[in-house]
């Protein structure tokens, strides 16, 4: 069988990656695609054990990313394994939406810690190892709630803003150390964080009716996208996003 010319491109093989929020959601999906594309994967997360029906070949590491005594500790841990790291994934994130009234100022001070803070923690404490690979990508998690004002929950729109300039500014400052940073831009994706919507009937539906492609994604509609800011296939990308939200943003005043 002739070899697949595009494999070179998106081929992940022999690089090592880490993935915060790796243990559930859109962190665990990103961090078994990496497998699956040849990556050595590390799963942060505050539980640091394996979901059940977990993808084998992933190395999971308790850390709280919040703490920065725990991120340095992850660090290390990678470090006394791994001569590098190619590949680093923001995913870790955490919504407190306000039912009623505007949000506490302890859920928006925690919003912004654990969505945007602790992105630019891990960044900062992986740049030894991310040095090494030469040619190494960040990817950072948003969501089109940074791109849109959505109700009842200013911490999530405010920390996934930043999450984007961040990204820029950081695109900026690390380009002359061989480090791309991009930032990936979910619409309403079927997770745990976002089930009591998704099962709230009204909801869904209202959500489904504002997307374009008329349904609510799915983790592995990101898979793609991922991979490919993740490979060499988007080695002159950086300071970028990709949006995969079905539509939501691209629609105007005339659908609902």
């Amino acid at each position: 069988m002739a070899e697949d010319p595009l494999d070179p491109l998106f081929t992940l093989r022999g690089k090592i990656a880490v993935v915060t929020g790796g243990s559930r959601g859109i962190g665990r999906g990103i961090a078994e695609a990496f497998v699956g594309r040849g990556a050595r994967v590390y799963a942060a997360s505050r539980s640091g054990t394996a979901p059940a029906g977990a993808a084998a070949g992933i190395t999971h590491i308790a850390t709280d990313v919040t703490n920065e005594t725990q991120v340095r500790r992850l660090v290390a841990a990678i470090a006394a394994q791994e001569p590098c790291v190619d590949i680093l994934v923001n995913a870790a994130g955490v919504t407190l939406p306000s039912a009623a009234g505007p949000q506490s100022q302890a859920s928006f001070d925690r919003t912004i810690d654990v969505n945007l803070s602790s992105a630019y923690r891990c960044i900062v404490e992986h740049l030894p190892l991310l040095e090494k690979s030469g040619s190494a990508s960040v990817i950072n998690v948003a969501s089109i709630g940074g791109l849109l004002g959505f109700p009842g929950n200013p911490g999530y729109v405010a920390s996934k803003g930043g999450l984007r300039l961040l990204t820029r500014a950081l695109a900026v400052d690390l380009a002359g150390k061989g480090i791309r940073v991009n930032t990936l831009v979910p619409g309403y994706i079927v997770t745990d964080m976002t089930r009591a919507s998704f099962d709230e009937t009204t909801l869904r539906a209202e959500r489904s009716a504002r997307t374009l492609l008329g349904r609510w994604g799915q983790v592995d509609d990101l898979i793609g996208a991922a991979v490919f800011l993740a490979s060499r296939a988007s080695s002159y990308m950086t300071g970028a996003e990709l949006v995969i939200d079905g539509g939501w943003t691209a629609n105007g005043l005339t659908r609902p």
